[in-house]
């Protein structure tokens, strides 16, 4: 008689057990051996070329992004006629934009000074959730200052006391209150997500997107929770913004002097750029037009919301403004005594 039928039955079961659980524990080592923990960014290009050159435009790029930011911050804290709400979400969106630099810049910088820019998985999900946090946030200061502008030009006698400094504490707490609710529904998704295969990603950050083509699970959910929220939040921050201007242009066609004209669009007009710039770069970006050409596109309109817009932001809303250009001049007067 063999081994195997020497055996009672009961002691066949438990050593097949025993084996079937050897298995599953082998295969669970196996997968967790497997998976990825760290990424290599590939960059914005892999033209050896134009690393240098490129290195240093984007170093110009973050040096005037910084000091445009951060002058625009002082000078908003330093002057009382500047503590306006139209300030107030100005002082805010440079906020935003100062830190959304910082976020990308740098290791942006990294991919044309060395040859494999490695990022671990930990600080591609800390990068991916700040990107998603500004973004989302930006969207909503942006949403929150064509209403501004709406009470301010339609209501004019009421905006004190609508724009009351509670009411728009409230609208930037909710801004950033949402972000953070987007950026962590977004990056806990991309936590969830396998990935076991490739680990080289092909643009010069942590993206929603270059991330999900490199996970080997399922991501049609994925795709599809994060269609929804970007939909969402696109067509409710651009509906509120149309809105607002289409009845700012309706209240401006009533007005018959010259001068009152010239004061409405001086007014809208540095947000109308800022908004066009951002969202249009955003548009742009996730645009597929070919398999192909798709990321490297994605990749060149990404720049505009990563680098040239934050970079803009404090030039658009300074070089045509008087107010501003007043409390800088207070301000070197009072540094030069």
């Amino acid at each position: 008689m063999s081994k195997i039928e020497s055996l009672p039955s009961g002691s066949v079961r438990s050593k097949c057990n025993e084996d079937t659980q050897i298995t599953a524990l082998q295969i669970v080592t196996m997968e967790n051996d497997s998976s990825v923990m760290e990424f290599i960014l590939v960059g914005l290009t892999d033209q050896s070329q134009l690393q240098l050159p490129l290195f240093f435009l984007f170093l110009l790029n973050c040096v005037v992004t910084v000091v445009g930011n951060l002058s625009l911050i002082n000078l908003i804290c330093l002057n009382s006629h500047l503590h306006t709400p139209m300030y107030f979400f100005i002082f805010n969106l440079s906020f935003i934009d100062l830190c959304h630099s910082l976020v990308i810049t740098p290791k942006m910088l990294m991919n044309f000074v060395s040859e494999k820019n490695i990022i671990s998985f930990t600080e591609c999900m800390t990068q991916l959730f700040f990107f998603c946090f500004f973004v989302h946030s930006e969207s909503y200061v942006l949403t929150a200052m064509a209403y501004d502008r709406y009470v301010a030009i339609c209501k004019p006698l009421l905006y004190t006391v609508t724009m009351s400094p509670q009411f728009c504490s409230l609208l930037m707490s909710g801004s950033y209150v949402m972000g953070f609710a987007g950026a962590m529904v977004h990056t806990g998704d991309m936590v969830r997500l396998s990935f076991c295969d490739s680990n080289i990603i092909s643009h010069y950050m942590c993206d929603i997107f270059p991330l999900l083509q490199l996970s080997c699970s399922s991501t049609y959910a994925s795709e599809l929770m994060t269609s929804v929220i970007v939909g969402t939040v696109v067509i409710v921050s651009s509906l509120i913004i149309c809105i607002s201007y289409a009845l700012i242009l309706s209240s401006v066609l009533h007005i018959s002097s010259s001068q009152g004209w010239s004061k409405a669009f001086s007014t809208c007009g540095s947000h109308i750029v800022t908004v066009g710039l951002f969202y249009g770069s955003g548009l742009f970006t996730h645009l597929k037009t070919s398999p192909a050409g798709s990321m490297g596109q994605g990749k060149f309109f990404s720049v505009f919301y990563t680098n040239v817009v934050p970079m803009l932001n404090p030039l658009i809303y300074s070089l045509r403004n008087k107010d501003v250009k007043c409390a800088l001049e207070k301000t070197l007067k009072r540094i030069a005594h």
